[in-house]
């Protein structure tokens, strides 16, 4: 498995890059999973559905399966966030895990940044930021490219893989 992260300010173009890698790299037959760190609370179920009455009622995982999918939910009920790894570790067979965010994991990363981000680039602080997508021509020493450049960056990403 191959991981690629996405990272940047928020309101950037994080999710917008992500998820065109993703389309793009599944549209060449590569088989993507993805990982999305929120530092907000986080609930995919809903009051009142059976789900969620047994997760009230004090399961610590509960799986919600159905005919197009299932999702496992989990509890952390006080313990800590799990790290990237620990998330790594549960997800299935692969080629590649897009993790938008895990800003401060040493896993390879693009950093995606606009003009309009009022925020300096992290690059020049996070050594584990290998190329740059932007909608200006960036000062990093490494790869650059346009945010646009879809293909261009899915090209970039593979060629990790093979190295």
């Amino acid at each position: 498995m191959n991981v690629i992260g996405i990272v940047g300010w928020k309101n950037c173009g994080k999710t917008t890059l992500a998820s065109a890698l993703i389309r793009e790299l599944s549209s060449r037959g590569f088989t993507v999973n993805s990982i999305k760190h929120a530092h907000h609370g986080v609930d995919v179920d809903q009051p009142g559905t059976d789900s969620y009455h047994h997760r009230d009622a004090g399961a610590r995982e509960v799986i919600l399966a159905g005919g197009q999918r299932f999702a496992i939910m989990h509890e952390l009920r006080g313990a800590d966030e799990p790290t990237l790894d620990q998330l790594l570790a549960r997800l299935g067979t692969c080629d590649w895990v897009v993790v938008e965010g895990f800003k401060s994991h040493s896993h390879p990363k693009i950093e995606v940044h606009r003009r309009v981000c009022q925020r300096a680039p992290l690059y020049p602080i996070d050594a584990s930021i290998i190329a740059v997508a932007a909608d200006y021509a960036s000062d990093f020493a490494g790869p650059g490219f346009d945010l646009n450049d879809i293909p261009g960056i899915a090209d970039f990403v593979i060629s990790l893989g093979e190295s």
